[in-house]
């Protein structure tokens, strides 16, 4: 029997546009119908995964407080994946070229 490949079954607005790396750092964040602190599962220069128990519905904007390697950066994002009571995929929006360009250096994305 032949695998399915699902890739392609994922809208453009939910396939990844960079790389991401696994890592776990706490992450502030508002907006949606939420407010709170939540943990990534990944990141990277383009968007992140964060578990959250509160509900982020897809198209919500957040704003977002996290620290990597010492370097605290508030970023802004879009939700494009929901998984309600589990957490949310995030994609940035409006990074400038400086974190964006830490944030691939610094979570070895070259």
């Amino acid at each position: 029997m032949a695998g399915i490949d699902l890739t392609d079954a994922r809208t453009e607005s939910e396939r990844r546009l960079s790389d991401r790396k696994k890592l776990i750092i706490d992450v502030e964040f508002e907006g949606g119908d939420g407010t709170g602190i939540a943990n990534t599962r990944d990141i990277g220069a383009g968007g992140l995964y964060m578990t959250t128990a509160s509900v982020l519905d897809t198209g919500s904007r957040i704003s977002m407080k996290l620290s990597v390697d010492q370097r605290e950066m508030q970023l802004n994002g879009v939700v494009v994946y929901s998984d309600p009571g589990h957490g949310v995929g995030v994609r940035f929006q409006d990074v400038s070229e400086d974190d964006e360009r830490f944030l691939a250096e610094n979570l070895g994305l070259n």
